[in-house]
């Protein structure tokens, strides 16, 4: 299964507002050039941000901001903000039967449970400027 272009955008859009956001206004029309698609998905995509409360939109033409700090955003909140995770909720689809005589088969859903798959996000922490500027 491949990730939709959702959120490669949303991960551009975020480098984007967090470079140039404390110097400028970045607008939708500003992103969408960047992004190289229309400013109703930059829209769209910052409406999804804003609901996750990872960035701040002002109306009109007041920009959008970051509003958590950059070290706290992961990769999997930018995933949850603008993909759908369906009915459950939950990243992952379980199959329903592993064999519970296999030692793997017996404890793979609690290995993603909630509890478990919050630990293992922490690996996902990103610093969203840090590898552009070192280009």
């Amino acid at each position: 299964m491949q990730i939709s272009s959702r959120f490669t955008i949303a991960t551009h859009m975020l480098v984007i507002i967090a470079l140039k956001g404390k110097e400028s206004k970045v607008t939708s029309d500003f992103l969408a050039s960047s992004v190289g698609v229309n400013p109703v998905i930059i829209r769209k995509t910052l409406s999804q941000l804003k609901k996750a409360d990872l960035i701040s939109v002002a109306r009109g033409t007041g920009g959008a901001e970051i509003i958590k700090d950059l070290e706290d955003i992961s990769l999997l909140d930018v995933y949850q903000a603008v993909e759908c995770l369906g009915k459950t909720g939950q990243l992952f689809s379980f199959h329903d039967n592993p064999n519970p005589n296999c030692p793997v088969g017996a404890h793979i859903h609690e290995c993603f449970g909630s509890k478990n798959w919050r630990e293992f996000s922490k690996l996902w922490r990103l610093n969203l400027v840090k590898p552009v500027l070192l280009k």
